[in-house]
């Protein structure tokens, strides 16, 4: 079975989160550690999930927020080659982020590469984090088919989001595709495109 990364944001995700959840839920699944959940650097955690990605072969990837950047920011690196696909959950914008938490992030700028691996982006119509605008864009720019979840906030526990078994579901569609896609070996990935519903 293939394994599940899962990757946090900015301060890690608690007992609540519904990436908890998913752990207790998928067997196959793992969390990225990373030594410091309040201070993240890209380097630093780029370098833990590409260890582990060596480490396992390949893997999916289910990110939130500060964690989908981190996933996006691996277009480009060999280590995107053994990443089979990515569900990506509300995404933050480093601008809108580092207002609402100064001092704290060293991401850099924003990932704008196009992924070359097939990924899903599920955003809200009232994220504090990432408006909807950017949201779009972002999707976009990455290559990955985006899916509207409605007034969801930030996809968290703040936002009502505990076990989410909605997550689950997109997470099938998004391993059915990647298996389509790769018995079409010229097409790497469909083309993203917005949807009305996650689910």
């Amino acid at each position: 079975m293939t394994p599940v990364l899962v990757l946090p944001g900015l301060f890690g995700s608690e007992d609540a989160h519904w990436q908890t959840a998913w752990l207790r839920d998928h067997l196959e699944s793992r969390l990225v550690h990373q030594d410091d959940w309040d201070h993240p650097h890209l380097r630093i955690w780029r370098a833990r999930l590409e260890a582990v990605l060596e480490e396992v072969g390949e893997a999916y990837i289910v990110a939130h927020s500060l964690g989908c950047l981190l996933a996006a920011s691996l277009a480009g690196r060999p280590a995107a080659a053994r990443v089979r696909g990515a569900l990506l959950v509300a995404p933050c914008d480093l601008p809108a982020t580092e207002k609402l938490h100064p001092r704290q992030i060293a991401f850099g700028t924003m990932p704008t590469a196009e992924l070359t691996f097939p990924s899903i982006v599920v955003g809200s119509l009232n994220d504090r984090y990432m408006s909807l605008d950017r949201l779009t864009l972002f999707a976009r720019l990455w290559g990955s088919e985006l899916r509207n979840a409605g007034l969801a906030g930030h996809i968290n526990v703040a936002s009502g989001y505990g076990r989410w078994p909605g997550g689950y579901r997109v997470f099938e569609a998004l391993k059915a595709r990647t298996r389509h896609l790769e018995k079409i070996p010229q097409k790497k990935r469909s083309l993203g495109r917005e949807i009305s519903s996650a689910w």
